[in-house]
């Protein structure tokens, strides 16, 4: 048992493991899906503010004529405007030149991860020197960028249930606002700079990004949950079963220690007589002949309805036991039993029986006989030296009653399992193996008819076989 006990332990610490591993790597599955998810986002919300000043443009080449005009106007009134040119450096550096209207060169260096190809340098730069000259003309319009921003996230199969963006400014002003941000809460935020001289962000609100990760794994962490209760079901069904096993083993060990005795005690009785007829002048004493040959003749009856008993259970528990069927008129078949019980010299027998006359029943004769001599057996044991039993039946059903010391209630239910045996702390000289009963159970199973006890302590017992089980 202990044995037992530190295996268990140790699968159930191995379970553990190995769900704290699986947690730990679907943490560590989210954060870097999360962390492609954000780049995503980024690169979405570039290829979209790229989307939007190129709508803008279209914009502005319908107004040329109006900026033209307004130009020349400033060319007469400004003796130079700015201008802005790029460049890569000996160093492969993006350069980006910016020369006032007041002749002041600003050089910058563009503020890119080191991976980033030449071509994506280029561009951001471009876009953020668009927007350093097209702000100034053409406003920004927020729904259009709701809407190219979401489907640059649709394109990387990003679905967010509520998107929006603002301008704001690198104190976190609002500069653009957008209505549809009113009161949302829990939403992640991203903000991409479009214009670095002034201080200028996108800020995009979208929905969390948790639900659309969580989605992506969802067969991942479905499939590892269902295998982790597929596991401990497994655990559980095994250590249940062996935990019966053992029950069961310890039963069988107790029905053999038991049984040893139940076939000792007639072979010593029945070899105790038969050396005193063998070893004693029993010719001139007729009655202790009589008594010696008497004994011995019980106790061989006794060890043939044991091996019976036995035999029945074995050839039940392999399904080969046959019935052989058989009108049977009740109250003669019942007399007969009866009468044999009370030949019984142990105790004091009174055995009442109450069977209307010209009842028929349909069953094996000899599993019949066995079933109620073993209720009458039990009514004898676990009663006191006066015993009365009373058997009655009618066309629905047989009973036999006793005025023995009755069943504790919590044990009825398992009266008829096999090798269970009613714990009566206070009756040492009552010896079984718990066959009885449930025999007793298999064959009207088998006969498709049904019994059920009643059962107070002190007063007695009442078995009933009914005749179908549908009446149960």
């Amino acid at each position: 048992m202990k044995r037992f006990k530190t295996i268990s332990t140790t699968f159930i610490v191995v379970i553990a493991v190995i769900f704290g591993c699986n947690v730990y790597y679907l943490v560590s599955l989210y954060n870097s899906i999360r962390s492609n998810v954000e780049r995503d986002v980024m690169t979405a919300l570039a290829d979209a503010d790229i989307d939007d000043l190129m709508y803008r443009a279209g914009r502005a080449q319908a107004l040329a004529s109006n900026v033209q005009m307004q130009e020349e106007v400033e060319e007469k009134q400004a003796p130079r405007k700015a201008e802005a040119t790029t460049y890569r450096d000996e160093n492969g550096q993006l350069i980006s030149v910016r020369t006032e209207a007041d002749g002041t060169v600003i050089e910058e260096r563009a503020m890119l991860s080191e991976n980033s190809s030449y071509s994506n340098q280029m561009v951001d730069a471009m876009s953020r020197q668009f927007h350093a000259v097209m702000d100034k003309y053409i406003p920004l319009d927020m729904a259009v960028m709701d809407s190219v921003l979401y489907n640059q996230l649709s394109n990387r199969f990003i679905y967010p249930d509520f998107l929006c963006v603002e301008v704001v400014n690198s104190n976190d002003s609002v500069i653009c606002g957008n209505p549809k941000l009113n009161g949302e809460s829990g939403l992640d935020s991203f903000s991409f700079n479009i214009n670095p001289d002034e201080g200028i962000y996108y800020k995009a609100y979208m929905t969390s990004l948790t639900r659309h990760i969580l989605s992506q794994m969802f067969g991942i962490v479905i499939t590892v949950f269902l295998l982790m209760i597929a596991f401990s079901l497994a655990f559980w069904y095994l250590f249940r079963t062996v935990s019966r096993l053992r029950t069961i083993e310890e039963m069988k060990d107790d029905f053999v220690s038991n049984m040893t005795h139940e076939l000792k005690t007639p072979i010593a009785i029945a070899y105790s007589a038969n050396d005193a007829l063998l070893n004693y002048d029993t010719s001139n004493d007729p009655d202790k002949k009589t008594k010696y040959l008497t004994i011995a003749n019980k106790q061989l009856k006794r060890l043939g309805e044991l091996v019976e008993n036995i035999l029945a259970m074995s050839m039940e528990r392999r399904k080969t036991m046959k019935l052989r069927p058989e009108d049977i008129q009740l109250r003669e078949f019942v007399e007969e039993i009866a009468a044999a019980q009370r030949m019984r010299g142990d105790k004091d027998i009174t055995i009442n029986v109450n069977v209307a006359d010209n009842i028929v029943v349909e069953a094996d004769k000899t599993h019949l006989a066995n079933v109620l001599n073993n209720l009458i057996d039990n009514a004898i044991k676990y009663s006191d030296d006066c015993v009365e039993i009373s058997i009655s039946g009618d066309n629905n059903e047989v009973s036999v009653r006793d005025n023995g010391i009755g069943i504790p209630s919590k044990s009825i239910p398992y009266l008829f399992n096999k090798f269970y045996r009613v714990p009566h702390g206070n009756r040492q000289d009552v010896r079984g193996y718990g066959i009885g009963l449930y025999y007793v159970k298999s064959i009207l199973d088998k006969m498709g008819w049904g019994i059920k006890v009643n059962s107070v302590e002190g007063k007695g017992s009442v078995f009933t076989i009914k005749f179908s089980k549908d009446e149960q």
